[in-house]
């Protein structure tokens, strides 16, 4: 099994910063990058007989025509992703990685992360894709299936890179979230970061037990850990913190321990991850 950075870069204006995030996660863990651009089957030449009810000669001639733009578009789509992919490397090679890969997939961007997740360690993607700008109150499509088909940690990049210092973790207790702790625990890229564990909820005994538990063992790991119970809708209460007091990334379940699993991301996650200015990073 190898520890891959996947990093998938589409041209969208989140694409440098993807690109910037993996080089930073590759700086703290050693991990080597490599940067994916998929052709989505909607960019493949078009199968429609655009002929009519053309005769004979004309028709022949049509359709060799039509054939023929086909097969630029092709070689047009194909080599604008590779442009894609050569800026990318670029800019993560500025960045000080020394092993980095390209890869030019076709095809559908779930099956393909199926495909080589076994290889990841995390998947690094852009909030939204190449139609942010008309779209800047939702979440790109891709983004949530592929959080809801994606087994590795999926860090959810910002729309620009700032290093990060300090981390939120989202706790509920439920088994995403306990998933998310014992990761930053034995993960080599929280190393040296200050890590706080916040709840939202009822300040009470059974609260203060699960926090103590996480603290303890982010503490076990060398990290300079505190907790915090907040009051209010975790969106809101979570955001709120995270933009007060200038949290650099949060980590968090992508899924609250009461929700339908195969079917939605937990409504918290996808508010999160709609509203933070900071890298969001979700776990299954």
């Amino acid at each position: 099994m190898s520890d891959k950075i996947i990093a998938l870069v589409d041209g969208s204006i989140y694409s440098e910063s993807v690109c910037e995030h993996a080089a930073w996660i590759s700086g703290r863990t050693g991990a080597p990058v490599e940067l994916i651009h998929m052709l989505d089957r909607r960019e493949a030449p078009g199968k429609q007989d655009l002929s009519g009810s053309i005769r004979l000669g004309a028709r022949t001639a049509l359709l060799e025509e039509l054939a023929e733009l086909d097969a630029q578009r092709a070689k047009l789509v194909t080599h604008r992703g590779r442009a894609i992919l050569e800026d990318a490397r670029a800019i993560v090679d500025k960045a000080g990685v020394d092993e980095i890969t390209t890869r030019l997939r076709h095809g559908d961007i779930v099956e393909g992360i199926a495909d080589v997740e076994a290889e990841a360690r995390v998947i690094v993607i852009g909030k939204r894709g190449e139609a942010a700008d008309l779209a800047k109150g939702h979440l790109g499509s891709n983004l949530e299936r592929i959080v809801r088909a994606a087994h590795r940690p999926v860090f959810v990049a910002s729309r620009a890179f700032t290093p990060i210092e300090t981390v939120l973790v989202a706790y509920d207790g439920g088994r995403s979230a306990m998933k998310a702790v014992d990761h930053i625990a034995r993960s080599a890229l929280f190393a040296g970061l200050s890590v706080t564990v916040a709840t939202v909820g009822a300040d009470t005994a059974a609260a203060q037990k699960e926090l103590a538990d996480a603290e303890a063992l982010l503490r076990a790991a060398g990290l300079n850990t505190s907790t915090r119970v907040l009051s209010g809708q975790p969106e809101t209460a979570l955001a709120k913190l995270v933009e007060d007091e200038g949290f650099g990334m949060v980590v968090m379940g992508a899924y609250g321990h009461s929700r339908i699993r195969s079917l939605v991301i937990g409504s918290t996650t996808t508010a999160m991850v709609r509203t933070c200015k900071v890298p969001v990073v979700l776990m299954r």
